[in-house]
């Protein structure tokens, strides 16, 4: 039968998936930063990016492509430099900004989700830590039998996916009833642009002083 797991499997599969998506990361910081700064739809907006790059990564391990990144040097740093300049660029337009994204309505806010969730999707898929953590991740819980191998590890990438979407959304609710009591004041708008701005430096220099494992 294909997909015929133990309830075993399934049982550390799951509790490996939960704690994946409660540590820390740069996805996790990028979607309360968005949170933070754009309040609930912003950081609905990242969340959603965020899920999409992840599921890019899921595809490519289905396929094997992250294969390429795992062996090639040169690849793993170009991709690597590729998003940490990315993440840079993000946190500098943050910075030098002069009106709040936090505190802006209408059609530009519109807008301006859009650009949030694409700014997720490359976070996430420009990481190359990522594509070598479900590379690495994945194949631990591929079950000889139990289907075609690329078959099982879409259907497990895509579950810790689907993990994120239980875990994650609380989060932004509860981060945006509290960032919904400063919304009115201007200056603490900019201060949350300038905090976020930040954070995606430190985010960049992280990943470019990150090294292949």
């Amino acid at each position: 039968m294909v997909f015929d797991y133990t309830i075993m499997h399934w049982t550390t599969f799951l509790s490996a998936a939960v704690l994946l998506n409660l540590s820390p990361g740069p996805d996790m910081a990028f979607i309360l930063g968005q949170t933070a700064s754009n309040g609930r739809q912003g950081g609905f907006a990242a969340m959603f990016g965020v899920w999409s790059g992840a599921f890019i990564h899921v595809v490519m391990a289905a396929i094997g492509l992250s294969a390429i990144l795992a062996t090639s040097a040169i690849a793993f740093s170009c991709v690597k430099w590729i998003g940490a300049a990315y993440l840079v660029w993000l946190g500098i337009q943050a910075l030098i900004s002069r009106d709040s994204s936090f505190l802006s309505s209408g059609d530009s806010k519109e807008t301006n989700m859009r650009s949030i969730y694409r700014q997720g999707v490359l976070v996430a898929s420009l990481n190359p830590k990522v594509a070598i953590f479900f590379l690495a991740f994945l194949p631990q819980f591929v079950v000889e039998g139990a289907g075609p191998v690329n078959a099982q590890l879409f259907l497990h990438g895509s579950l810790i996916i689907v993990v994120a979407a239980l875990i994650e959304p609380p989060l932004v609710l509860v981060g945006s009833r509290l960032i919904s009591l400063l919304k009115s004041n201007r200056r603490i708008g900019l201060w949350m642009d300038r905090s976020l701005g930040t954070l995606f430096v430190i985010l960049g220099i992280r990943l470019a002083l990150s090294e292949k494992s």
